[in-house]
């Protein structure tokens, strides 16, 4: 990280690594020792732990020794080499009704790589469900910490004692050394699903698997299951396909990178960050589950299967292959917790997502206006210069649903205020109730860290009350954790306080009745943030409140950089594709279970809570950089080292129970940045700080897809992007693809050029053209999603889930299904005008266009060139679909709602069509009235069926129907009655029945001959 960079966050605004810096770095760097010299100082004075650990540490630093004094443990003489390490024996099997119980004892002398060898553990294998194996070693004195089930509440076994065997998985072993490998019950000898076992792994010890890192060496693979560093490690087939564990922006794409074709491998960690976007580093969430997908070269058929690993403990995990290798390789490194692991059999790739959802939790139901376009920008000063957006927007002819407030509605950067004079309170409240006059919708920010009052005299209830109610986290010594962040000094809510969620809610109902009358909650710096090292407020002096750096847009701090291809420079800071005639793109632009829970480290003795001796790569080095110290105490005894991850969850987890208190009845909408297993059970997610550049949009594909395996499927990214100034052609195609999207937000940062998609012509027109289609498909998302919220289905797919035979499609994250109909194929690089995609099923698939519904002739398994001009962006209809559609879309998506449907149906070439409408009220929080609408078609023929107890109101305006005949029909009935208001284009195939006035709550029949 370039040294001007380090102390700045929200955004932390690091850009790709090619970007070159103008700043004087050295004077940067002198003024960033001053802050930590200060910090440090401060700290000693307080004595009070600060520091946590450097990521390429492996000795503790003398000068944090002298500056954290006892509460550092001295350097013991762990070996830091896994090599001797004896692993474990299994004794004492017992068979129980749904798996086994055995114990394992340390098979040789303790190793000590990395911390106290655990001499006793104890390993329960329990079938859980069919599709569903749980494996658990963890310490049979169960000191280690555990995610209490009161945090998250996994998805229990069905108890089948017939489980054992008809389970589509098998557990095996080998009890000395300790092995396990995972089959499926249909393959017994095929290569496993897991494999722990040596003889599987290649011989060690093995150099530096990535040349540069010297912690890629890998000196054996034994068990290791240490107080501060657990290890296990499966072979995996040669280049396998794995996808998920994240979060991450992979240089590699949506397919993770395991050191072959040309790749280095991967290492993935876990330790909740705040840093804007960087690539191949950790960064907002962590989520420990992967799915692999396995092609049978014989067969020329594919299994998925997936595994996760349950457990918040900051952790490596290793994707690599090393030299002559004959297998690829996953190894987990953790710096605490447990070996928990579940293991799903799919065996398709959707199958697999469902089932870790059925495990975590099923995503929350989303409210239909969620689903309309959304404005944000941290910049906007005044309520009044807000109130204009909204009056532009409408000018402009542009949809807005939904109008949110970055950090300067708040008075001083407080949560839960706003500012006296630029946002005063009466007149946010006019302003918000004038957005709901015309079914608009206002969601404002909450940061994590709440302000600390600055002395007696200083007013801050939110402060106050939550130190009445005990909520705040604590140093070790039991006085608060004072952090820093926008507000100056600040506190942390513990979530594992019993009165924390109480605080919470009577926190926002406060802010509901001053004025702010929000319709959701944006949640932001949840990592949680914090820009100095430790409880840097202890012994300070509260009332500066000042931040330790420039923000953005300030002198010395300016917004200069844009997108690949612009130079500001020659063309100044306007961002247009064309001034006087003369393009601006240039090549030459600036680039760049219910059992006793352990409370872990914090209540073992002779555990290093600030520097354990595995130093995992945290991209900030230090564990307590930009986040609350290590060592920080919470309820319960619990420390944060062992559930720094868990925090961003957590709070909205209490969001999500806050506002079904505030807004009974209705779904909470929430869009949060830090995210854990179990977050889409409450929260949706947005993709964080990223930059303005080609890159970025490209990144914007893989990163949705992560996050429908994570089972948070409402997610987008900052549309046009966060960091830096975006332009004309970048903000054009990422307003597009955006609206493909299921979380559709423009959004940017304070300083940079204004993005707002009136602000050129073209991309208002491009605005237009796709949230009029966006608008149009609503029915088909919202239905997706309650498919979601009822199954666990990703409502957005990369090509091989739907595709999984074709393994042309295994690495393809350009292009992307929504649904299993909607083929999406955006432009994602500048100054072109045509895209290659492929069009998925070896020409076995009928695809048409959306716009013309012309058939493409595509390249069976090959690319195939598009047109894509400036505005336009490839969407495609898939065959034997059967899509209801809103006939006229409106300005919001109340008013859309409140028009007549239409119904699209592209018939394959035998006829065969099929599709599923879910319509409800779109707000009351299930179970609440709802109907399925089912279309089925052959030739000649389509029935729609109506089940359910919620009336639809809306008749379906128009029926078209693709591929219904090569010849126009003598008549058209339905119902058996003859209808005359019909069209037949016989180059299309295309059949178009118009004003047909069906009643949706009945069966209808519609033939044609």
């Amino acid at each position: 990280m370039p040294p001007s960079m380090t102390l700045y966050a929200r955004p932390y605004k690091e850009p790709p690594k090619s970007q070159v810096f103008s700043r004087d770095d050295v004077g940067f760097l002198r003024f960033l020792l001053r802050c930590l010299l200060f910090a440090m100082l401060a700290t000693f004075l307080a004595g009070v732990l600060l520091l946590g650990r450097a990521t390429f540490a492996q000795h503790s630093s003398a000068l944090s020794r002298a500056l954290l004094g006892g509460s550092v443990l001295a350097n013991e003489a762990f070996s830091r080499n896994v090599s001797t390490c004896p692993g474990y024996t299994l004794s004492a099997l017992h068979e129980t009704e749904s798996g086994l119980t055995a114990q394992l004892n340390l098979a040789g002398p303790a190793c000590n790589a990395f911390g106290h060898d655990v001499a006793n553990l104890t390993l329960e294998v329990t079938y859980d469900t069919e599709t569903r194996l749980h494996v658990n070693i963890f310490d049979t004195a169960n000191s280690q910490f555990t995610i209490p089930q009161s945090v998250i509440e996994l998805g229990q076994g069905s108890n089948d004692p017939f489980l054992k065997r008809k389970s589509d998985l098998v557990f095996n072993y080998e009890s000395s050394p300790f092995a396990f490998w995972i089959t499926r019950r249909s393959e017994p000898h095929a290569q496993p699903l897991f494999d722990t076992r040596a003889s599987s792994l290649p011989p060690t010890p093995i150099s530096p698997v990535i040349s540069d890192d010297d912690s890629t060496a890998l000196d054996g693979f034994p068990l290791i299951f240490e107080d501060q560093y657990l290890q296990l490690t499966s072979a995996l087939p040669l280049g396998a396909n794995i996808y998920g564990l994240g979060e991450v922006v992979a240089s590699s794409g949506f397919r993770r990178d395991v050191g072959t074709n040309g790749g280095k491998g991967t290492i993935q960690t876990n330790w909740a960050r705040d840093i804007a976007d960087p690539v191949d580093e950790n960064i907002y969430g962590s989520h420990p589950i992967y799915l692999e997908h396995r092609y049978n070269e014989t067969t020329k058929r594919s299994q998925s299967h997936g595994v996760f690993h349950f457990s918040a403990a900051g952790s490596d995990t290793l994707l690599l292959t090393p030299l002559s290798s004959p297998v690829s390789l996953i190894q987990y490194r953790s710096i605490g917790g447990t070996l928990d692991f579940y293991f799903f059999s799919g065996p398709s790739p959707q199958k697999v997502i469902e089932q870790y959802g059925e495990l975590v939790g099923l995503p929350t139901w989303q409210p239909y206006w969620g689903f309309g376009f959304h404005l944000c920008r941290w910049g906007y000063q005044t309520v009044n210069e807000t109130r204009e957006q909204v009056q532009a927007m409408r000018a402009a002819g542009i949809p807005l649903e939904t109008m949110w407030n970055d950090i300067d509605l708040y008075h001083a950067f407080r949560d839960f205020t706003t500012d006296p004079t630029s946002f005063p309170a009466n007149e946010v409240r006019d302003f918000i109730r004038e957005l709901a006059s015309n079914n608009q919708h206002y969601i404002p920010i909450v940061d994590a860290a709440v302000a600390h009052q600055v002395n007696n005299t200083d007013v801050y209830d939110p402060y106050t009350r939550g130190a009445e109610l005990d909520v705040w986290i604590k140093n070790p010594d039991g006085s608060e954790y004072v952090g820093q962040v926008w507000p100056g000094y600040t506190v942390f809510p513990d979530w594992f306080s019993n009165r924390s969620t109480e605080f919470w809610t009577e926190a926002l109902r406060n802010w509901t009745e001053l004025g702010v009358e929000f319709s959701g909650i944006w949640l932001d710096m949840n990592e949680a943030s914090s820009f100095c090292i430790g409880s840097c407020g202890t012994g300070a002096d509260l009332s500066n409140t000042s931040v330790p750096f420039l923000l953005p847009g300030e002198p010395g701090n300016e917004i200069t950089e844009f997108p690949e291809g612009y130079n500001a420079t020659i063309w100044g800071p306007s961002g247009n594709m064309t001034i006087n005639g003369t393009s601006t793109f240039s090549n030459d632009g600036t680039t760049s279970g219910l059992r006793k829970r352990g409370l872990g480290a914090g209540a073992q003795q002779g555990v290093d809570l600030n520097e354990p001796p595995y130093a995992i790569h945290n991209g900030d080095g230090f564990l307590a950089t930009k986040t609350i110290a290590t060592n920080a105490t919470h309820a319960g005894g619990f420390v944060e080292l062992d559930v720094h991850n868990l925090w961003g969850m957590m709070e909205e987890k209490a969001t999500h129970l806050a506002l079904l208190t505030l807004q009974p009845g209705k779904r909470p909408f929430l869009i949060s940045r830090s995210t854990f297993p179990s977050s889409g059970k409450w929260s949706g997610h947005w993709l964080g700080d990223n930059f303005s550049k080609w890159a970025y949009l490209y990144y914007n594909i893989q990163g949705v897809l992560q996050f429908q395996l994570f089972q948070i499927p409402m997610v987008g990214a900052d549309t046009c992007g966060f960091n830096d100034n975006t332009d004309e052609e970048l903000c054009n195609r990422w307003m597009q693809l955006s609206a493909f999207m299921p979380f559709y937000r423009n959004h940017n940062e304070k300083g940079a050029i204004s993005q707002e998609p009136y602000r050129w012509e073209s991309v208002a027109n491009a605005s237009r053209t796709a949230i009029e289609v966006r608008y149009t498909m609503l029915p088909y998302w919202y239905t997706l999603f309650a498919n979601s919220s009822l199954y666990g289905s990703p409502p957005v797919r990369a090509l091989f889930f739907e595709f999984p035979d074709e393994p042309e499609l295994f690495g393809i994250d350009q292009q992307y299904l929504i649904g299993r109909d909607i083929l999406v194929t955006p432009v994602l690089t500048p100054n072109v005008t045509t895209v290659d995609g492929i069009f998925p099923g070896q020409g076995r698939v009928i695809w048409r266009d959306w716009y013309t519904h012309e058939v493409v002739n595509a390249t069976a398994g090959a690319n195939t060139t598009l047109n894509a001009p400036l505005g336009h962006i490839n969407v495609h209809i898939r065959d034997g679909s059967a899509l209801l559609l809103h006939a006229q879309p409106g300005y919001t998506t109340t008013e859309t709602r409140g028009n007549p449907f239409s119904l699209l149906v592209s018939q394959a070439a035998d006829g065969y069509a099929f599709g599923t409408a879910y319509v409800d009220d779109g707000e009351s929080l299930p179970p609440t009235p709802n109907t399925t609408l089912t279309f089925k078609a052959r030739k000649g023929e389509l029935t729609i069926e109506a089940k359910g107890d919620f009336n639809v109101e809306q008749k379906l305006q128009t029926i078209t129907v693709l591929g219904a005949a090569s010849a126009k029909p003598g008549e058209v009935k339905v119902n058996g009655e003859r209808v005359d208001s019909w069209e037949f284009d016989e180059g299309l195939e295309r059949l178009v029945i118009k004003q047909s006035g069906v009643d949706l709550n009945r069966p209808t029949t519609v033939t044609w001959a």
